[in-house]
């Protein structure tokens, strides 16, 4: 199919075939059967880790087994540059159009269908796997949301049908209309979902995965009441303690290989949606010259927390350098095409009950209700704190403020609390740059020789370069 935005060879040699010869979607299973492609097949995880304050010098060069370094390399030091290898922005955005396209021929199909009503479950995943996709770019490839200037600011090409002509020229618009017609599929789309429409529910929108979409999207827009009505439907009574991993039990006593398989595993209630990547980040996480080292690692883990008890993360040393650390998260999937090559994939957790629960208690503290905020931390802590005693290792927002020296600020010293919980829990799995961009947070890297990255708030390079190939079919670039 074709991805539209990029328009490669590959792209133009589509439109070239007799439509005969394309796959006809004339049933509901057949639609069903595209929409797996609806999703990114591909990671953020490699340039978002490298870009966040996660990643610093390990000390060495790096390893060759991860692939191309510059895609950790460039991402670090906030170079642009073209790449075609997995795990690089431009690698990413033609994953994310690829998506789109199946999505929008998905909604082609069914829009010509006969009898609409089997198709409705179908019609719901392409417009929330469309959305999605949208979203994703948006966030990378424009500024983050902000009412006062998303009108102005560039956004990203939001496309609404297939692809069916030759060098088509696009525009950007503005992060505001990206946004409205995000909202405009998300909302249309969250009440059509069916889950009984899936075997595996897990690897397509259901309901879950959709309100947690949808919370994630309205975090971002800063609109905080429906943050709390979304968040709080993808649990009844807003369980959310029977669905977080049991870090401090179950996978506290399983090994490396069974933690690192639970990880990602559909089975696992926490994962709410996953998705295929083609990607080397199961191998590159170690390999890579910048990353989680000892001195990050410290902070972050062993530092002391608000429960102030020891927290059940596998974080460990790997190979002979001790600056190198990681977590047990990743199981490489290799698929051999042939008898000695072949293609590494990973199951990637887009939605998950731990982010769900965040964003619930987010926006109770940004609301004012920090007795729910406390309520969620505590509930998060219960799974993580070895040993877990409410009486000596429950949060109250006293602690908290205590604990960041802001007596005067509960508001700033809960969300503070509450994204270092965040940046833990998600460490190496690329959402922590997300956190950064939302909330406009600096950050400073240093490199192999020393040189000092100072990244601003408002920096520039923090909104992903243009792929050349849409350049050259006529976006503007971002500013630098």
């Amino acid at each position: 199919m074709c991805t539209g935005m990029v328009l490669l060879t590959a792209c133009n040699k589509y439109l070239e075939v007799d439509p005969d010869n394309r796959t006809t979607l004339d049933t509901p299973d057949k639609v069903a059967q595209m929409l797996t492609s609806a999703y990114p097949d591909q990671d953020y995880i490699c340039f978002s880790e490298s870009m966040s304050d996660n990643a610093g010098d390990r000390g060495h060069s790096g390893n060759q087994y991860s692939g191309d370094l510059r895609v950790n390399i460039n991402a670090y030091k906030f170079n642009d540059y073209a790449s075609t290898d997995p795990g690089s922005p431009d690698v990413y955005w033609q994953g994310c159009y690829k998506a789109i396209a199946a999505a929008n021929q998905a909604l082609d199909a069914i829009n010509k269908a006969t009898n609409q009503t089997a198709y409705i479950p179908y019609k719901a995943e392409a417009l929330l796997a469309r959305a999605y996709a949208h979203f994703m770019l948006v966030t990378f490839f424009s500024k983050a949301y902000d009412v006062a200037t998303a009108a102005t600011d560039p956004g990203i090409p939001y496309m609404l049908a297939p692809e069916k002509t030759i060098n088509a020229k696009y525009e950007r618009k503005t992060v505001k209309y990206v946004y409205e017609m995000i909202e405009k599929d998300l909302t249309e789309g969250l009440p059509l979902i069916n889950n009984s429409a899936y075997k595996v529910p897990s690897f397509h929108f259901n309901k879950a995965a959709a309100n947690a979409f949808a919370a994630r999207f309205y975090l971002f827009k800063k609109d905080y009441a429906k943050v709390l009505n979304y968040s709080s439907q993808v649990f009844p009574g807003n369980n959310f303690g029977d669905y977080l991993r049991p870090l401090n039990t179950t996978f506290n006593i399983a090994t490396r290989a069974e933690r690192e398989a639970a990880f990602t595993s559909p089975d696992t209630k926490a994962n709410l949606l996953l998705a295929t990547a083609n990607s080397v980040w199961g191998r590159a996480w170690i390999g890579y010259q910048y990353g989680l080292n000892a001195a990050i690692s410290g902070k972050i883990f062993f530092s002391g927390n608000i429960a102030r008890g020891s927290l059940a993360y596998n974080v460990f040393y790997f190979g002979s350098n001790n600056n190198d650390q990681g977590n047990e998260k990743w199981k490489e999937n290799f698929v051999y095409t042939s008898a000695d090559v072949g293609n590494p994939y990973i199951y990637v957790p887009l939605f998950t009950a731990e982010e769900v629960l965040f964003n619930h208690a987010e926006a109770s503290a940004r609301t004012g209700d920090f007795s729910t905020a406390m309520a969620d931390l505590n509930t998060y802590y219960s799974t993580r704190v070895i040993n877990y005693d409410p009486a000596l290792n429950g949060v109250t927002l006293d602690k908290v403020t205590a604990y960041y020296n802001k007596a005067a600020d509960p508001l700033g010293a809960t969300v503070q609390a509450i994204l270092d919980v965040r940046r833990s829990e998600f460490m190496q799995e690329g959402m922590r740059w997300m956190d950064i961009l939302r909330n406009k947070l600096p950050l400073t890297h240093i490199d192999d020789k020393g040189a000092i990255i100072n990244i601003s708030a408002d920096d520039p390079r923090k909104v992903l370069q243009i792929p050349q190939e849409a350049q050259a079919n006529g976006l503007a670039p971002n500013p630098r």
